[in-house]
């Protein structure tokens, strides 16, 4: 009797499910089943650097349109020259590419030079370049670490909408808007929305106008608010993927005695 059960059992589970109607498909397959969404911010980053890691573009260069604002009118722009090498090396050169005028993001530090001048140094508060692909540079174990540091709770993450697209938001709960979080774009698994609380300070980055590059993706409209008030909105050209870029390009001595 135990062979004719199990030989019913075997023959049923590979009958063709076309032969089943929806109803019996669904009481057999029920939807947990079918699809667990992730129920951790973990979970997420793990989808994300098993999508990317190994192909993501190594180094991405372009310019910028960068709108400054204040009290909801535009104040004034300026052209920005960047050059990202992934996972830690950032630079922007503001107005003219050869003005001296630059910020050099390199490790855990950040150089601010004006007309060719250093004129301050700081430790590097640079997240982006670390969230827009740096992430896929490091182990998964220490991407999460770093992601911890910046004060994102991985424990947490909840599905939501964004712009009528369905989005995982990493950090917090369903309608907990007061903790910093990453709203991930759930189909292609690129930050859409980051909000972050320091000092009493709400900032909130949108990231539209995502285009594929090599392997990875890239926005192409950024736009920032303190405290829900917009003052800064960022429109790339000229992007470029994989364009070789040397260590001197980030590399602070060297910008001071290229002239």
């Amino acid at each position: 009797m135990l062979k004719v059960s199990c030989l019913l059992l075997a023959l049923f589970l590979h009958a063709p499910m076309r032969h089943l109607p929806p109803s019996a498909r669904h009481t057999l397959f029920p939807a947990t089943m079918r699809l667990i969404p992730p129920s951790t911010g973990r979970e997420v980053v793990k989808k994300m650097y098993d999508r990317y890691t190994g192909k993501w573009y190594h180094s991405f260069t372009f310019n910028q349109t960068t709108e400054f604002y204040q009290n909801d009118s535009l104040r004034r722009t300026q052209t920005w020259w960047e050059a990202i090498r992934f996972p830690d090396r950032f630079r922007i050169d503001f107005g003219e590419a050869d003005s001296g005028n630059a910020v050099i993001f390199r490790g855990d530090s950040a150089y601010n030079f004006r007309n060719g001048k250093l004129r301050s140094s700081r430790i590097n508060k640079d997240d982006l370049t670390f969230l827009l692909g740096g992430l896929y540079f490091y182990t998964f174990d220490s991407a999460c670490k770093k992601l911890t540091r910046l004060h994102y709770d991985l424990s947490r993450a909840h599905e939501d909408t964004w712009q009528g697209k369905p989005v995982y938001v990493v950090g917090a709960g369903k309608g907990d808007e007061k903790v910093n979080q990453l709203w991930i774009d759930q189909k292609n698994l690129y930050l859409v929305r980051m909000l972050t609380y320091e000092d009493n300070r709400k900032e909130e980055a949108l990231f539209d106008g995502h285009q594929p590059f090599a392997g990875g993706w890239s926005e192409t409209k950024c736009r920032f608010y303190f405290n829900d008030k917009l003052v800064q909105v960022e429109t790339y050209h000229d992007c470029v993927p994989n364009q070789p870029l040397e260590d001197r390009l980030f590399d602070p001595i060297v910008f001071i005695k290229r002239k």
